[in-house]
């Protein structure tokens, strides 16, 4: 080693035998630090003697001590969790809130729920309806405490109810606020610190009230967090027909502090970060839901879907993960929340003002609109009646024709228009060979304008009623009235019937006979039948022809697997067409029509110019065509 080596390493030496005197405690931190080695043996000394002390006991006390329940199961020590090391081991015990709507049971492991059954709902198997049950759901706490990460979910809580104190596996209900809290003990002998769930459940009510309360945890809780993270999940069960068409209605909707709502869309898998204030997240299945409602809003969330497309059984599993804030430097801190665990029926879902209701698929803007405003006051009216529901859609149908009559009137009289001028469109079209199409395209145009007809007749009327057809479309898939409510041969309206089951798959059609689908079928073609004799020019669009009979069969693949009340639905909307046709043709004197066309052509024609004929002069000038 040379002379510059040697000096190096001595003051490499030299400052690290520096830096250990200088950084060296003192006496008194020496002190200090063998006091808190002394107090900590200390307290797992009584952690020790506690879970002896509990070894020994041979029964459960389950005795009241101030309101909360002692649990003397045999516990193991686990120091890895810190304070919260005695509640890692236990005997799981159920609690039930129930009221005439829903049935919920909490679990003293991770002090949550444990399962929802709505009481007033079966399975398509006639089988209680479970939301969600054991460890097909979740939901925990996550934070740091005493430099460990803690999750709650499996550790044990203990009961502590406000208004009535039962034991376990016993049902708590009646008419007035049950109200059941579990706690989670930071001491097993300082019953002071905990951290509680607290659970209210009110008579009459899908709502269950959710808060989380902390108590003296500012010295237990890591002092630099100001959030708290909230893991939810769920599977959801199958609990209809198709567990297709559910899939294709179950996501996770949220609704933003400012009111905008959005949702995953059901088609696929996604994660999204939601970095803004949320008012609410759902986990949204075909006909019922699971909310989360904060009561002010959540920091931010992160929530993703996941589909098993191989599970017959499980729809689809839904994960969020939610903070909300905390104020670490009180002893008492507290966060509400509150559950909403229901059907997806609009009314229920409206009545809690959280704009709930936006979960249901109606449609956007003036398909929502009319569904909203127009299909369900009008539904609910007639279900009031206590009618099958069947004979409602009946009512319906007729009551929507008959204020649709007047544009179907409309359009009868402009066929009938083109119908009179048949044959002198025929004789344009034979003067005019395919060479001279544009001038053939004038002197039609010149010929309505002279008998005063306007081509576009028809169609306007038509496109006035689209908008009641789609939401139609969206309105009875999503009815929830119409679950398991049967009419002539189909067992439940709010999916598809069957007369057969093939006993295998038919690719785009199915494994089955849909029965309403297949008239509604036979009746389109037959209306599509009459309407192409009616129409002037159906000879002249052999391609649109096509494709008039080609929709039916299509539909007749897309709708087998839908709705049986849309399927009736559409069927008695051709069958009253149909009538209406036959009724408006009664008093409609073609020859009349044709009188009148004929006078219209004496007159002398207009000069002033629609604007589809101007656009058509204005295409043959830039073509070179000389206009008349």
């Amino acid at each position: 080693m040379d002379k510059n080596t040697i000096i190096g390493v001595l003051l490499i030496v030299l400052v690290l035998v520096g830096y250990g005197i200088l950084t060296s405690p003192s006496e008194k931190e020496k002190q200090e630090m063998r006091r808190m080695q002394d107090s900590i043996a200390l307290a797992q000394k009584k952690m020790v003697q506690t879970a002896q002390a509990a070894a020994k006991s041979q029964k459960d006390t389950s005795k009241v001590n101030g309101g909360v329940a002692a649990d003397t199961t045999k516990k193991g020590i686990h120091p890895e969790l810190g304070a919260f090391g005695y509640a890692a081991s236990g005997k799981e015990k159920f609690y039930t809130l129930e009221n005439e709507l829903i049935k919920v049971k909490i679990s003293n492991k991770g002090g949550r729920v444990y399962s929802v059954e709505l009481k007033r709902y079966k399975t398509d198997k006639k089988k209680p309806l479970i939301l969600f049950n054991g460890d097909s759901s979740n939901f925990a706490l996550n934070f740091f405490a005493n430099n460990r990460s803690i999750t709650t979910d499996k550790l044990f809580f203990k009961p502590y109810s406000y208004n009535l104190c039962k034991e376990e596996n016993t049902s708590i209900s009646g008419k007035d606020s049950l109200v059941l809290g579990m706690r989670l003990y930071a001491d097993s002998i300082d019953q002071s610190k905990y951290i509680e769930f607290l659970y209210t459940l009110k008579e009459k009510s899908y709502n269950l009230g959710f808060r989380i309360n902390f108590s003296n945890m500012n010295n237990v809780i890591a002092a630099n967090i100001n959030s708290m993270s909230f893991n939810w999940n769920q599977s959801l069960p199958s609990q209809e027909k198709s567990i297709t068409n559910q899939r294709n209605a179950s996501t996770i909707y949220y609704r933003f502090a400012n009111e905008d709502i959005d949702n995953i869309s059901e088609t696929k898998d996604q994660e999204n970060d939601l970095k803004t204030k949320v008012k609410w997240v759902a986990f949204k299945q075909q006909f019922f839901t699971s909310v989360l409602v904060a009561d002010n809003s959540f920091n931010n969330a992160i929530v993703k879907t996941v589909t098993d497309k191989n599970s017959q059984t499980v729809v689809k599993d839904m994960y969020a993960s939610i903070d909300f804030a905390y104020n670490p430097n009180t002893p008492k801190e507290s966060f509400g929340m509150s559950f909403y665990f229901g059907p997806n029926h609009y009314q229920t879902l409206k009545s809690n003002h959280l704009s709930l209701e936006k979960q249901i698929p109606l449609g956007w803007g003036i398909f929502g609109w009319i569904n909203r405003f127009a299909v369900i006051p009008v539904f609910n009216f007639l279900d009031g009646f206590n009618w099958n529901y069947g004979i409602i859609i009946l009512i319906l149908t007729i009551l929507i024709k008959i204020v649709l009559f007047p544009i179907a009137y409309k359009t009868y009289v402009s066929s009938a228009k083109m119908r009179v001028l048949k044959p002198e469109i025929d004789e344009i079209n034979a003067k005019f060979g395919k060479e001279d199409a544009l001038k053939k395209q004038q002197a039609t145009m010149a010929l309505y304008k002279k008998a005063g007809v306007n081509p576009m007749a028809g169609c306007i009327p038509m496109l006035l009623q689209l908008p009641i057809l789609i939401a139609m479309f969206r309105f009875f898939p999503s009815s929830i009235e119409l679950r398991q409510q049967g009419f002539l041969w189909a067992d439940d309206l709010s999916t598809y019937d069957s007369i057969y089951n093939f006993g295998f798959n038919i690719p785009f059609y199915g494994d089955h006979i849909s029965l309403f689908t297949l008239l509604m079928t036979i009746s389109t073609i037959i209306y599509t039948k009459m309407n192409n004799d009616m129409m002037s020019q159906s000879n002249q669009m052999p391609g649109m022809k096509f494709m008039m009979y080609f929709m039916p069969v299509m539909f007749l693949g897309i709708f087998n697997n839908y709705s049986a009340g849309l399927s009736y639905y559409y069927f008695l909307a051709n069958i009253f067409t149909f009538g209406q046709q036959y009724f408006i043709r009664k008093f409609i004197n073609e020859e009349k029509i044709h009188k009148q066309i004929q006078e219209n052509k004496k007159r002398p024609a207009s000069q002033k110019k629609s604007a589809f004929q101007a656009k058509l002069e204005e295409m043959a000038k830039q073509r070179g065509v000389k206009i008349k």
